[in-house]
């Protein structure tokens, strides 16, 4: 969608703002505010629509508002004097008074006609980004030349940071201009405009290093997450690189779920499309038959509200397929559809987002069948984000089901060391079991699955491979426990439908897996 006023035009697909023929160049914040003012021109817009729009809530000073306003005139050829284009109102807030006439409308996709509840709308709402800000990390080793050490820790963070797509990163120049001075977090997070701040420390002694680091939420000065790490010298650089690895895995997730709080305090009339698929990712992460159904809707209304944002339209097609490996579809061929439909749409939008790639990428290979295309994506989305768990977690099923287990076993180990508090363990703890079970490790994968089934209970694939394990490891009285429990969550399941419900590609493994099933009682029709 593109809005013309006075000589500029304002392209909020492609974020440009133009004078005449000149490319304006704004900052993200300063081009939110003119957007949020233009595509509210018919009111005026109060302080608190402006911070919940353009700054997520957050509290600002006086002067930074004003500092935006201003650059926002500045960058359109208004003024506070002239006030031709944005106007103050006393007590009120500020409306667009410009003449604006829209240029276009975006067009709908053609895969979207097949879906009138997820239609494309004629405007679009940008999807708002959470930021955070790397200081430069202390040095308490007594010794100066550890300095280079503290400082390349903080900017691989900062790097590995900056393949995290949902996310905003102040650039290394900005944050490390803190060095030295004693400022405290909620004026950083000011004068930067982020809502985060990661702190840090390096201590050496002896041969080895200690790394400390803290996550700050600026809005609440309450810390989400703190952690050290220890390692020798020997391998400086591999010490670095695992840091911040660990770091960045660890704290996304934390990140993720302070935001989703956020969104789940904001008054519904307020929400955008970043807010809705928060929601809606919350409910997915339940894991529960209800928590999905109440998913769904949020993201088709992200999608409504924000036609351009991938991640919703990714999330929903991999909510087709939580209804799918759970047998809760109602209409199985009709899901299935809008799920890859869903999928396709958010592969094209997000080619270079780690995090849509990885969910449409896994779910293509569930609903579609497309295996090979499903771990290509994945694999890119690793090559994008290294640090991302959920893509080490899902390319690991899909190397479970394609006949690779022991490949498997490693994903998911190394999607556990990542986020070993993250909301989907139960999913790695799952995945884990079926490998091993695959593998010929039956006692293991046993004890995997009787974690993933003790943090979600209504997870089929989890108990009925907690069931194949305990019969085939010789447990049978566990086994038809676990099998009683099974047929209770899916009581259509029978050996005859396996092939339906997983797509176990290699034949050993769905012999070993039937066997294991049958001997804790599964019917075969």
């Amino acid at each position: 969608m593109k809005y013309q006023f006075a000589d500029c035009v304002l392209d909020l697909d492609r974020r440009e703002l133009t004078r005449g023929s000149q490319t304006v160049a704004v900052g993200p914040q300063v081009f939110d505010l003119l957007a949020h003012l233009v595509e509210n021109h018919e009111r005026v817009v109060s302080k608190d629509g402006l911070l919940d729009a353009v700054w997520n809530g957050r509290v600002i000073s006086e002067s930074t508002l004003t500092s935006h306003i201003n650059a926002v005139r500045k960058a359109i050829g208004d003024s506070g004097a002239e006030q031709r284009l944005v106007r103050t109102v006393a007590r009120k807030g500020f409306r667009f008074v410009g003449d604006i006439r829209p240029v276009g409308t975006p067009e709908a996709p053609r895969e979207a006609a097949m879906m009138p509840e997820i239609a494309i709308p004629a405007t679009a709402v940008t999807a708002q980004k959470p930021s955070i800000a790397v200081m430069p990390f202390q040095n308490l080793s007594g010794d100066p030349e550890q300095d280079y050490f503290a400082d390349g820790v903080a900017e691989e963070i900062i790097t590995a940071l900056s393949r995290v797509r949902w996310l905003f990163v102040i650039a290394r120049n900005s944050s490390f201009a803190y060095r030295g001075r004693p400022v405290d977090v909620k004026q950083i997070c000011r004068e930067l405009g982020v809502t985060y701040v990661l702190e840090g420390s390096v201590r050496k002694a002896a041969d080895r290093i200690r790394i400390t680091g803290q996550l700050v939420n600026a809005s609440t000065n309450g810390y989400l997450w703190a952690d050290r790490f220890e390692g020798a010298l020997d391998d400086i650089f591999a010490l670095q690189d695992r840091i911040s690895g660990n770091v960045v895995g660890a704290i996304a997730p934390q990140m993720e779920l302070a935001e989703i709080e956020r969104a789940r305090r904001k008054p519904t009339e307020n929400l955008s499309a970043y807010d809705c698929h928060l929601r809606g990712l919350a409910h997915l992460h339940r894991g529960g038959r209800e928590s999905v159904e109440e998913a769904l809707p949020l993201f088709r209304k992200a999608i409504g509200l924000d036609a351009e944002f991938a991640p919703p339209y990714a999330m929903a097609a991999w909510a087709y397929f939580w209804r799918k490996i759970n047998g809760w579809m109602t209409d199985p061929a009709l899901e299935t559809a809008e799920g890859i439909v869903l999928a396709r749409r958010a592969v094209e939008l997000g080619r270079d987002d780690a995090v849509v790639l990885a969910r449409a990428g896994h779910a293509l290979a569930h609903l579609a069948g497309e295996f090979e295309s499903g771990i290509g994506l994945l694999d890119r989305a690793l090559f994008l984000n290294p640090n991302l768990a959920p893509a080490w977690f899902l390319g690991g099923f899909l190397r479970v089901w394609h006949g690779e287990p022991e490949a498997a076993i490693d994903y998911f180990e190394h999607a556990m060391r990542l986020s070993p508090v993250d909301p989907e363990l139960y999913r790695m703890q799952a995945g884990i079991a079926m490998a091993h079970l695959f593998a010929g490790h039956f006692e293991t994968a046993s004890l995997w699955a009787d974690q993933a089934q003790r943090n979600l209970p209504s997870f089929l694939m989890a108990v009925a491979t907690g069931a194949a394990s305990e019969a085939l490891s010789g447990r049978t009285e566990e086994a038809r426990r676990t099998m009683n429990r099974l047929r209770d969550l899916g009581p259509t399941l029978r050996l005859s439908s396996l092939k339906d419900w997983l797509p176990i590609r290699r034949q050993k493994d769905f012999a070993l897996f039937a066997d294991g099933l049958r001997k804790a009682g599964l019917p075969d029709m």
